[in-house]
């Protein structure tokens, strides 16, 4: 008997799809069983990539196991008598188109509601596959759940959304974190800011609890939830004291900077302190710091947006550098994104073009409501998302999408809580399965992955299910139908410099391309991309405290920031993952709040908002303040005791700008599970 020959592997480069600023050139393995398929077994990251450097997240390198999760949907599904069945695709495509053309004739595109994120970061399959619903002048989502407070804060000073390169990080020699615990969501930060503090920084983090970042940093500066712009406009205030901010930068690349001095007058040392909950001194230090020992780099998180006051917070951070002058230096600045620098021609993208302007628009934050029965809408499309887990107020959220007389169509890789909810289920491929382009917010690169593996059982690309449903339905808009090639064509057909000599040609042979920016990159200079050409101090920021204050009813502030294992909910269903994570969603209490509310370590407690309950696991540590509760990760909400996302708990309330979500925003009570109901439930 001749012994069955070994699997033959071999490895290929490609760009990870997942909402991370990183966006990682993996070295994924793929191994050649017995029957000739292959499978993806490793992923590690490419060391010739200037930004991965070798290494994948401690998430990512756990892919396999959700790419080939026994149960991942390989075929079309209906609900038939409340189950989930197996059809073909041509049913399922039939029976969708036929039910459009019935709302289209009734109702009008107005009750067709795609809903989307960035499961993808895909330019095809996340962005551009929104062309079929814009060729049916359906309802137009805004993709408000993470990015839109800081984008709109961004632009008010800046213009497009420029960043400092991450290669430039070591020449800062004082580095704040503001906002985000980038260990975890920005690991390959961590080389660059390694080489900073060998090259003499200190690094600061500003977060209200202890967590990787914190222990990584010099100094954590652990905050008051919702007061960043109390901060800093107090560190602005000493700044200018003390003269140790850059008056000829001010001169030649600002606007109203006398307006913004005046804001930042009132905000004293003492007060800033009382505001925040820090230390006067620990302020005065950070201020002299940043005035003094630069360049300063300050990396800011989408955290601090996830207030009602969230915009103008990360706006009133954002200005510091221009304050001091740091966009001149090498390795100074602030980073937000790094996308502004990604000037493709996107005007026909997801055929933007035919966005109509009496088109009803819905913010993605607010699902809940839109999908109440008198809200209007009929027909439900789910893709590159789960907002019966990360939506706000998720309990609305999934009786909305269960409501009998609504048709939800979920587009998925995994068997979500969300896809468990759906009328028809289509499965859809991953990033192996298709070619796609893909940008970053964190870096600088260009990254392009053809279709690698054959999509298993009957899954297809998105794109190729809304193509199928335009021939039905009759649409001739041309974009539906674009290949990746005319895709790619489309997108780089510009002049722009940053995109100088990259083709699609290159971008197919090389996988991963710079943009063709400067040997040093400053792009705030001179000034800024607004309509007056300069960095805009005015209109100035001021610190608003939040309208959701806590009181003797919900006398304590939730915060949901990200678990170090988990991706928003992609990873829910990966056992070693949620291993890593305590096997279920832990609520942090304070010592104090432990004793106060009469809860112990390692028993469940309930939280209650104005929204719902929960049940969750207690932790005790002063890793959190008194007054403040963390849960950490978007779990599915099958991995909770009681079945249920926390955003059960949080709210549609939107932010000052962008009309962004407030997941940080929650005020809730704290008691022992199964003791006496609170008095406000």
């Amino acid at each position: 008997m001749t012994a069955a020959a070994s699997p033959v592997t071999r490895d290929v480069l490609l760009t990870c799809p997942l909402d991370c600023p990183d966006a990682c050139r993996l070295k994924v393995t793929l191994a050649r069983g017995a029957d000739g398929t292959e499978r993806m077994t490793k992923v590690g990251g490419d060391p010739d990539h200037a930004t991965t450097r070798g290494f994948a997240c401690a998430k990512t390198v756990h892919y396999p196991a959700r790419q080939n999760h026994q149960s991942r949907p390989l075929y079309p599904m209906k609900r038939v008598d409340g189950e989930l069945v197996r059809i073909g695709w041509a049913q399922a495509l039939d029976e969708i188109a036929q039910r459009l053309r019935g709302i289209l004739a009734t109702s009008g595109p107005s009750a067709i509601l795609p809903y989307h994120y960035a499961g993808t970061m895909g330019l095809r399959e996340g962005t551009h596959v929104h062309s079929f619903f814009r060729a049916l002048g359906a309802c137009e989502l805004d993709e408000t759940i993470c990015a839109s407070a800081g984008t709109e804060a961004w632009s008010m000073g800046y213009g497009a959304r420029y960043g400092v390169d991450m290669q430039d990080v070591p020449h800062a020699r004082t580095v704040v974190l503001w906002g985000i615990n980038s260990l975890s969501t920005n690991s390959h930060l961590t080389p660059w800011l390694t080489m900073a503090r060998k090259n003499g920084a200190r690094i600061w983090h500003i977060d209200p609890y202890r967590n990787r970042t914190s222990r990584f940093a010099d100094v954590h500066l652990k905050l008051k939830p919702g007061t960043d712009t109390a901060l800093s406009l107090g560190l602005a205030r000493e700044i200018v004291r003390q003269g140790w901010h850059d008056a000829d930068y001010i001169q030649q690349a600002t606007q109203g900077f006398a307006e913004y001095r005046r804001a930042a007058e009132g905000y004293t040392l003492a007060r800033t302190a009382e505001i925040t909950g820090l230390d006067v001194q620990d302020i005065s230090e950070l201020a002299r710091a940043v005035g003094q020992n630069s360049p300063t780099y300050i990396r800011v998180g989408y955290g601090m947006t996830r207030h009602e006051n969230g915009g103008t917070a990360l706006r009133s951070v954002s200005l510091l550098p221009a304050l001091t002058g740091d966009w001149r230096r090498r390795g100074g600045g602030c980073t937000l994104s790094t996308s502004g620098a990604f000037a493709l021609n996107r005007t026909r993208l997801g055929a933007a073009h035919l966005i109509r302007p009496g088109a009803r628009h819905v913010n993605m934050n607010e699902l809940a409501s839109a999908l109440a029965p008198d809200a209007g809408i009929e027909a439900l499309f789910v893709y590159n998302t789960n907002p019966a887990v990360v939506a706000p107020d998720s309990s609305r959220v999934r009786s909305g999408m269960a409501r009998p007389d609504l048709m939800t169509v979920v587009l998925e890789q995994a068997m979500t809580e969300t896809a468990r909810l759906a009328d028809y289920l289509l499965p859809t491929t991953t990033f192996l399965e298709h070619a796609d382009l893909y940008t970053s917010y964190g870096h600088h690169s260009l990254g392009y992955n053809p279709a690698t593996l054959p999509a298993p059982g009957e899954a297809r690309p998105n794109s190729w299910v809304f193509a199928e449903l335009g021939r039905r339905l009759g649409l001739d808009t041309p974009e539906l139908y674009w290949s990746m090639d005319e895709l790619m064509a489309a997108l780089l057909a510009t002049d722009h410099p940053h995109l100088a000599d990259i083709t699609p040609e290159r971008l197919k042979a090389e996988g991963s391309v710079a943009l063709s920016l400067p040997e040093v990159f400053l792009p705030y200079a001179d000034g800024a991309g607004t309509p007056s050409g300069k960095v805009m101090f005015t209109p100035a920021p001021e610190y608003v405290p939040v309208s959701a204050q806590l009181d003797a009813d919900y006398p304590l502030r939730l915060l949901t920031p990200p678990a170090h294992h988990f991706m928003n909910s992609t990873y829910g269903n990966v056992p070693y993952l949620t291993r890593a994570e305590g096997n279920e969603p832990q609520v942090m209490v304070h010592p104090a709040d432990a004793q106060r509310y009469g809860v112990q370590d390692g028993a469940h407690a309930t939280l209650g908002s104005e929204q719902g309950q929960v049940r969750r696991r207690v932790r005790v540590t002063a890793d959190v303040q008194p007054g403040v509760l963390v849960v950490e990760g978007t779990w599915w909400g099958l991995s909770a005791p009681d079945g249920s996302s926390i955003n059960t708990l949080t709210a549609q309330t939107l932010t000052d700008l962008g009309a962004g979500s407030t997941f940080h925003n929650t005020r809730v009570w704290l008691r022992p599970w199964g003791s006496a109901a609170h008095p406000s439930s």
